[in-house]
């Protein structure tokens, strides 16, 4: 252990430099936004420590309130269009939203079933009482189980 308390005296800039690379190829291996914010943590705290002369307790404590403020900042006032993952390829019906289809039947009322994706699927109309059998139609969005669609 006194070796590692040597190196830190000794190199204090790279000690964390390492580590903000470390945490930054770890987010870079996962992409969930959460290692970004102690890996920037460290890098002003490699800063501090190397040109101001930080002791290690001070150090760790700056990481600690850095790490802690960035990550809330960021989770209050990072815009949602960055958080949110629209485009999910997992997410089989959210991905329907602006593709064209089929209406299989006639819809009754506002029910009915369209054929998207080479898939059937059920539906209900956005605007409108009735649609042909055959005609047009483009997803405008998902409403529980069903798609919601209008004619295009």
């Amino acid at each position: 252990m006194p070796d590692l308390a040597d190196l830190y005296v000794s190199h204090p800039f790279w000690i964390w430099i390492g580590l903000a690379a470390a945490l930054l190829a770890a987010e870079v291996a996962t992409g969930s936004g959460w290692l970004l914010w102690p890996s920037a943590s460290a890098g002003v705290v490699a800063v501090l420590a190397g040109f101001t002369g930080l002791p290690p307790a001070g150090a760790l404590l700056a990481f600690a309130s850095l790490t802690i403020v960035s990550s809330l900042l960021a989770r209050r006032y990072m815009p949602r269009s960055l958080t949110t993952h629209a485009h999910d390829i997992n997410d089989n019906v959210g991905r329907l939203v602006g593709h064209h289809g089929v209406a299989v039947a006639a819809f009754a009322g506002r029910a009915g079933r369209v054929f998207i994706d080479g898939k059937e699927w059920a539906a209900e109309l956005d605007e409108g009482e009735g649609l042909a059998a055959g005609s047009r139609v483009e997803v405008v969005g998902v409403a529980g189980a069903h798609l919601r669609v209008r004619s295009a």
